[in-house]
């Protein structure tokens, strides 16, 4: 059985401690009531760039640990940022993949290669110090402390179901240039 993305994020906040996160796609409804306070920067509205962003903000703050949520429709859009992304070898970034096997906020179509396509083997060929795939909450809930400690870049592929909304079913929301200058200000109060 898959895991439900909201249990996943709930799980994250309890866990990330001070990490900059960067939710994308159908994490961002969930992700902006469990935790709409936190150090964050939504990535809506240009699919495929949550890991060049996180890749930028790891580069950018090395002191602090960075976690994208990817989405695999999201990634597929734009796979070479994980050659990008192991290539720079950001020792502060998790890379979160949430793979349900469709393209949830546009209607559920199904990716190329549906739940076939291995992001871990991906992430491996690329360069990423580590990748593992997980299908089970608990097992995640045991790992991810782990995780957080280790030496990046590191993919984690997660089984999960759809989730409850999306982004374009959830009220609410800031531009991005308004998020990314709240960032920079909670950011220079630390």
């Amino acid at each position: 059985m898959a895991i439900k993305p909201e249990d996943l994020l709930r799980a994250i906040a309890t866990m990330r401690g001070d990490a900059v996160c960067v939710p994308t796609m159908t994490t961002v409804p969930a992700w902006r009531t469990i935790a709409p306070d936190d150090l964050s920067v939504v990535c809506v509205g240009f699919m495929g760039g949550a890991s060049s962003l996180g890749l930028g903000l790891a580069l950018a703050r090395p002191d602090r640990r960075v976690i994208v949520f990817d989405g695999d429709g999201s990634l597929l859009m734009q796979l070479g940022s994980l050659a990008t992304v192991a290539a720079a070898q950001p020792r502060n970034l998790v890379h979160l993949v949430f793979k349900n096997g469709v393209y949830q906020t546009s209607g559920a179509q199904e990716v190329p290669g549906g739940l076939q396509v291995d992001f871990v083997a991906m992430a491996k060929a690329a360069g990423y110090r580590e990748a593992y795939a997980l299908a089970d909450l608990d097992a995640f809930r045991r790992r991810f402390p782990a995780t957080l400690r280790q030496e990046g870049p590191v993919l984690v592929e997660l089984s999960t179901g759809l989730a409850e909304q999306t982004p374009m079913t959830a009220p609410g929301g800031k531009p991005f240039s308004q998020q990314v200058e709240e960032l920079r200000e909670k950011l220079r109060e630390l």
